[in-house]
Order: structure tokens, then sequence, then C-alpha cells
């Protein structure tokens, strides 16, 4: 029988371990809803599945960089399936706290490892093909891990969803040490580990705007994972209902990714981005008004389709554009800063939603992304002449 190639088993690992993560926040969030935590406290709570990993992916970048992902992996896997365990056993909202680090910390470790394998393995039109895989694998777990713990919740219980999230952190670890992983190269960096700094990746020109790009990006799907339980609960949906409408937004983020391999080949990466960033701002200028169940699925949907062709093709341009040896902190960077902005986004949000309304929080956030739409274009137009004038060359 033949072995499964490392492609697939990465995917696997990711699959999985998103599951866990996604169905864990959902489950956090209305566990802690259902303790009569305020918004701000539900805020504090989602902000902290991303304030470890906001701190420590550099750092994991330069050790996969250093030594491969096999190890970073496993260890991924194991404290993810701690956290579980914790927030299974919590009985407050302080529990909950220790449960997210741990959940967060360890799905980002895992989150590094495998986007900077995928760019590693593969080549040019394959390399932009092999990120529509992995995306299209983080649309189904999106899919799989709110719908888990939306009906785990109405018929078993909160403890029993985050049991339930162990068994995928439990099948993640198993994969992750499987031989497809365990034989792939360690890619060690050659650059000078001891001078190097991330601030010299931060001021470089190519990737500068794509890590605006990327940021807003995030931004623009935390706050509708993050806003969807508390707008949900506020308008007296059920933790199904509020899992379905979570569920028709990762629909559309497979189906979006799917297709991507066809769009990429005609269609430059950043062309694909300013299309992206328009359509999510004309999203969030519509979603307040969604008042029914129907109305913010079909929303959802809608910005699901917009915000899953992003991060295949930030992540190509990212490959693309960093520097030689420093891959993975190319990478562990933009999750960083993406977890800043998933610490203090939520925060954020939940103090504006409760002192202004939805309206000012979806509103305050479109106005953000359509900053980021002329980034987006001035590289889209750059890009268009540069192969212009490669195709005008003998």
């Amino acid at each position: 029988m033949p072995r499964p190639s490392p492609l697939l088993a990465l995917i696997g690992v990711a699959v999985c371990a998103h599951v866990a993560l996604a169905a864990a926040r959902v489950t956090s969030s209305l566990y802690a809803l259902s303790l009569h935590a305020s918004e701000f406290t539900v805020g504090t709570l989602i902000a902290l599945f991303a304030l470890f990993p906001m701190l420590l992916a550099v750092k994991m970048g330069r050790i996969i960089d250093r030594i491969g992902i096999y190890q970073p992996l496993r260890f991924g896997a194991l404290i993810g399936s701690a956290g579980v365990l914790v927030a299974a056993a919590a009985q407050s909202v302080a529990m909950l706290y220790l449960a997210a680090v741990l959940i967060g910390t360890g799905f980002m470790a895992i989150f590094i490892a495998t986007q900077y394998a995928v760019g590693t393995l593969l080549e040019g039109e394959e390399k932009t093909a092999g990120f529509s895989q992995l995306a299209v694998g983080f649309s189904v777990s999106a899919f799989i891990g709110p719908m888990m713990a939306g009906f785990t919740i109405d018929h078993a219980g909160h403890a029993m969803a985050f049991l339930a999230c162990s068994a995928f952190t439990v099948i993640a670890f198993a994969i992750a040490s499987s031989a497809p992983l365990r034989n792939l190269p360690a890619h060690q960096s050659t650059s000078n580990r001891a001078r190097r700094s991330a601030f010299e990746l931060l001021a470089h020109r190519e990737l500068r705007g794509l890590y605006f790009v990327g940021i807003t990006l995030a931004a623009a799907w935390d706050l509708f994972t993050f806003m969807v339980p508390v707008r949900g609960t506020q308008l007296g949906f059920s933790a199904s209902t509020i899992g379905l409408i979570l569920a028709a937004f990762s629909v559309a983020t497979f189906t979006v990714r799917i297709v991507m391999p066809w769009i990429v080949r005609r269609y430059h990466e950043w062309r694909i981005l300013s299309i992206t960033l328009s359509a999510a701002a004309l999203c969030y200028l519509l979603l307040p008004f969604t008042q029914q169940p129907l109305a913010m699925g079909m929303a959802a949907f809608a910005l699901g389709l917009a915000l899953g062709s992003g991060q295949p093709n930030v992540l190509a341009l990212l490959h693309s554009g960093a520097p030689a040896g420093r891959g993975a902190e190319a990478i562990a960077i933009r999750a960083s800063l993406g977890n800043l902005s998933s610490v203090s986004r939520p925060l954020a949000y939940g103090a504006l939603g409760g002192a202004l309304g939805p309206f000012a929080v979806f509103w305050g956030l479109g106005a953000v992304i359509a900053c980021a739409v002329p980034v987006a274009a001035r590289r889209a137009r750059k890009a268009l002449r540069e192969q212009a004038t490669q195709s005008k060359l003998p």
C-alpha cells in the first residue's frame, strides 16, 4: 500500500488541529455567555487564543527554519490536547482563559509548520495550488468545528463539546508522528541567525504591503467569528443556528478555494486580493442589517466567498517574496501580526459592541478594510506592468 504523500499528511494535521480550534472558540464563547459573562469578558477570552501565539510566533518560525517541522507539529498537537482537556473540566471563565492560551499556542505551532512545509515542498504554480488545497482543508475544518460544537452543546453540553475537540487533537498528533512527516528534511536556515532581526522583514519593501493586507483579512475573519455568537445570542438564536451560520461562511470559503487554482491561472494574486478586500468591505456595510438567521447566513456565505480567496494568495506571495532561509520566520511574522490583531480586536469589539452596538463594530472594520483596497490595487497594477514588460522581451 502506498504511503500518504507529505502534502496530504500536512493537510491532515492542519485540518484536525483547526477543527479543535474552531470548535473550542465557539464552545468557549457560548459557555462563557451561559455563565453570564459580559461581551467584554468574552472578547478577553477570545483574545487569549491569540496572545501567546502573538508573543511566540517569531521564535517558533526561527525554530522551524533551524530544525524542521516534525517536533513543532507534535508539540502543537500535545499542547492543544492539554488545552481542550482543561476546558472540558472548566467550571469558571478563569479556567477557560488557561485553556484558550494552551489551545491557541498549540495551533500556532501547527499553523506555521504546515504553511512553511507546503511552501518548501512545492514550486511554481504547484505552490499556489498546494496552498489552495491547504486552504480547502481549513475551510472543511472551519465548517466541521462550529457545527460539531453547536450540536454537541445542544444535545450533550459544553464539556462534551470540548472532549470532542480532544479526539481531533489526538488524531493530529498521530498524523504528525507518521513516517511521511518524520522523514521530511529539516530545511535548515543558511542565514546569520545571530544578527538577523524580525524588523528587517517588516521593513522589506515587498513584504510590508502584503503584511498589511494579510492582517486586514485576518481581522475581517476574526470579527465575524467573534460577533456571530454574540450577535446571535442577542437575537435569540440557538447554538445550533449559530453553528449553521458559521458553517455557511465555511462552505463559502471551501467553494471559492476549490476553484482558486483555476482563478490564479487567469488573474494575478494581487488582483484577486484587491477584489477580495472590496467585497469584504461591502459585506461589513450590510451585516448589521441582518437580523434573521437566513439573512445572516446569506451574508455569512457572501463574506466567506470574499475572505476565502485571500489566504492562499497571501501565502503564495509571501513565500515568493521572503528572503532565502527565512521562509518560516516570514510566515511567523504574519501570524504574529495577525494574532496581535486577534488579541486587540476582540477587546475592542466587546467594548464597542456593548457601548455603541453592532453598527459601529461592523462599519468600523469595513472602513479599515476599505483602506487596504488601494494598497492591493497598486500592487496589482505594478504586477500587470511587469508581466507586460516581460511578455515584450525576446
